[in-house]
């Protein structure tokens, strides 16, 4: 495969596509989650836990209810307005069916 090399404020880097690089790094956590969704976690442009949420088919309502958080709070760590504790991320990573770790923002 060929790249493309950058040269930002003197340092190099290297282009690589976005689904070549989840592949590098081993992003593909989850096999039965589409390539689209896979992308958009490895963009982090939007919070994870509301892009796995809506491709589940969840309301926020119902999430926050499987979790055992309220909705407020739920709405709050996908704003970004609070990271979400150990206990919540690991609740809605449960209901999700992922990885804690693709919750990580």
């Amino acid at each position: 495969m060929k790249y493309d090399l950058l040269h930002i404020q003197g340092k190099p880097y290297v282009l690589v596509p976005l689904h070549d690089y989840r592949n590098l790094t081993n992003a593909q956590d989850d096999d039965s989650l589409p390539e689209e969704i896979l992308d958009r976690l490895t963009a982090h442009t939007e919070n994870p836990v509301k892009i796995l949420r809506k491709h589940r088919g969840l309301t926020q309502a119902d999430l926050a209810k499987e979790a055992g958080i309220s909705r407020p709070y739920l709405t709050e760590i996908e704003t970004g307005k609070k990271d979400g504790s150990i206990r919540a991320m690991k609740s809605l990573a449960k209901v999700l069916g992922v990885n804690v770790g693709m919750l990580a923002s």
